[in-house]
Parts: structure tokens; C-alpha cells; sequence
């Protein structure tokens, strides 16, 4: 991912005036960060949130409006944090296995990505909701012009849709995450790779 890409990103909640508001908007999303790894993203108002973090409930408000904006707000500081893009060189399947495994080793963070998932479902317009529709069609753009790529340099099977392979594989990456949530003895990196096996042209004779 690019630093122009990067900036193009909207802010969740406000940005903060100047250098120092902008620097004090970072620290309260490191801080609830650890705060949520600690003790989990279930139940815990805006306010207990401040008094955990050591802020005021008013400076909270200050950036953010709602619990699940900062909440949202916390996911994408973090995920921004671990830039799971990948390179140029990479193909889909590395960027995808690689994002997953990154996800799994940081405490908290599959949960905090399921509950939001769930929480953008329940209803059109809200931080969760917008956040991810924006978050799935930017994964799935980039995984297509990745695997049309390879399709194109002979490396990937070219009888599929590089579209529809794109939403395949962020469905079986999400779907794993949750079974290895429930049950971490789930094989995540392994199962994932059986796809570079699915996706591999033909041999010819």
C-alpha cells in the first residue's frame, strides 16, 4: 500500500486540530487498543472505556462520537499499523495467508474484526457499516488486479473469474479466522494454502 493511499483513507471520528491533537488522537487509539486485547470489546461503555485508558469521557468525545466508532477506529489503527497489503511481488494467495496469520497473532484482534463485522450488518449508515463495505471492495479490487496478473503471466488458473475468486478467498480467509476462533487448533495457514493448489493452471502433457 502507498502513502498516497494511505492518506486517501478517511479518518474515523476526527482527526484532531494540529500536530498535538492529532498526536493525542493516536495515543487514546494505542491505549484502547491495549485496553481491548486485556479485557475484550463485550460490554464496555465509551465511558469505562476513558476511565480505563486514563482520558476524560469529555476528551473522548472530542474525537469520537460513539463506542463503536472507536471501536471501528481501533481496528483500522491497528490494521494500518501491520499494512497486510503486501508488495508488488507477492501474489494473492501470500497477501491473503500472510493478513491472516498477522490477524491471529495479535490478541484480540479476530474477535474485535467478528463483532464488528456483525455490527455492520445490523443497519446501513453506521461507523462498522460503512468502514467494512469500504474495507471489502478495497480487499477484493486488490486481490482481483492481483490474480488477473497472474492469470495474464500463466501462474493461475485463467477458466475462473478473477473477480469471483477474489471474493472466494476473502470469504474462506474470514470463515477460517472464525472456526479458528472457536477452535484454535484449526490449521489457518495450512487450509488457506490448499487454495494456491485449487487456483494452479492445468499441467499440460
Amino acid at each position: 500500500m502507498t502513502s498516497e493511499e494511505k492518506r486517501a483513507r478517511p479518518v474515523i471520528g476526527r482527526a484532531g486540530s494540529y500536530e498535538k491533537g492529532v498526536a493525542r488522537r493516536q495515543e487514546i487509539l494505542e491505549r484502547a487498543a491495549e485496553v481491548f486485547r486485556e479485557r475484550g470489546a463485550d460490554g464496555t461503555s465509551l465511558r469505562r472505556i476513558a476511565t480505563a485508558i486514563g482520558v476524560s469521557h469529555a476528551a473522548l468525545l472530542h474525537y469520537f462520537d460513539s463506542r463503536e466508532q472507536l471501536l471501528v477506529a481501533v481496528y483500522e489503527h491497528a490494521e494500518a499499523k501491520r499494512d497486510t497489503s503486501g508488495d508488488a511481488a507477492e501474489s494473492a494467495m501470500d497477501v491473503l495467508v500472510k493478513a491472516a496469520m498477522i490477524n491471529i497473532g495479535v490478541p484480540g484482534m479476530v474477535e474485535l474484526y467478528t463483532r464488528l463485522v456483525a455490527s455492520a450488518l445490523a443497519a446501513d449508515g453506521t461507523p462498522s457499516n460503512e468502514f467494512f463495505s469500504d474495507r471489502f471492495e478495497r480487499i477484493r479490487t486488490e486481490l482481483t488486479e492481483r490474480l488477473a496478473a497472474e492469470q495474464a503471466a500463466g501462474t493461475v488458473r485463467d477458466d475462473v473469474e478473477p473477480a469471483d475468486m477474489a471474493a472466494l478467498l476473502v470469504a474462506a480467509s474470514d470463515g477460517l479466522q472464525i472456526q479458528w476462533l472457536l477452535e484454535p487448533s484449526v490449521e489457518l495457514e495450512r487450509t488457506l494454502a490448499t487454495f494456491s493448489v485449487l487456483l494452479a493452471p492445468p499441467a499440460t502433457s
